[in-house]
């Protein structure tokens, strides 16, 4: 039994995670991400699971984000050979993208390398690319199932505060993360 499978299996039995690291003679934090991943790890060919956590904050509607200024600009789609593309030609600038399902926000990120080049990274994530991997898994996993994942931007600009700079698309990403429920966002939980 690995030493994830038995944190989870002593969590299941109703041990506070303090007190499963000093069982297991592990540290904390190790028991701490087994038991906080958002996205279940599980066998190869099978889905992706996203539990679902009671959460306080409310969903995010794709007409919140046209109303403040997003823009749709394409959708993820399948090739024949099972790559993840856009359908639609992507914007080179710095920005902020939001992955819509059924009308609700599931993700949202900072490009600032440009939304072109991040959003191809979610088609052909590096080896070293973690967000990149798991969002490739789950959007295909979507895809397959005759989902649609819709692709929303907005280029905020920057600005300053006291004399000193703000980056305005790194601040809304986290903005949005902060106030809404994004399940595919692994820091959205808190």
């Amino acid at each position: 039994m690995t030493t994830s499978s038995k944190i989870r299996a002593l969590a299941a039995e109703g041990m506070e995670t303090a007190e499963i690291a000093r069982h297991l003679g592990i540290r904390y934090q190790h028991a701490y991400n087994v038991l906080d991943r958002r996205v279940v790890q599980t066998s190869v060919g099978e889905k992706p699971v996203i539990p679902s956590s009671p959460s306080t904050k409310p969903a995010l509607p794709a007409s919140v984000l046209t109303s403040a200024g997003f823009t749709l600009i394409g959708r993820w789609a399948l090739t024949a050979s099972d790559e993840l593309i856009t359908d639609a030609p992507l914007p080179k600038d710095v920005g902020v993208y939001a992955f819509v399902k059924d009308g609700i926000a599931v993700y949202v990120g900072v490009a600032t390398m440009g939304v072109a080049k991040r959003l191809y990274f979610y088609g052909r994530p590096g080896i070293s690319q973690r967000t990149s991997q798991r969002l490739n898994g789950i959007i295909k996993e979507e895809l397959r199932g005759s989902g649609s994942i819709e692709i929303y931007v907005a280029f905020p600009p920057d600005l300053e505060w006291n004399g000193l700079p703000v980056h305005g698309s790194a601040g809304l990403e986290l903005g949005l993360i902060k106030k809404y429920a994004l399940p595919w966002n692994m820091r959205s939980a808190g």
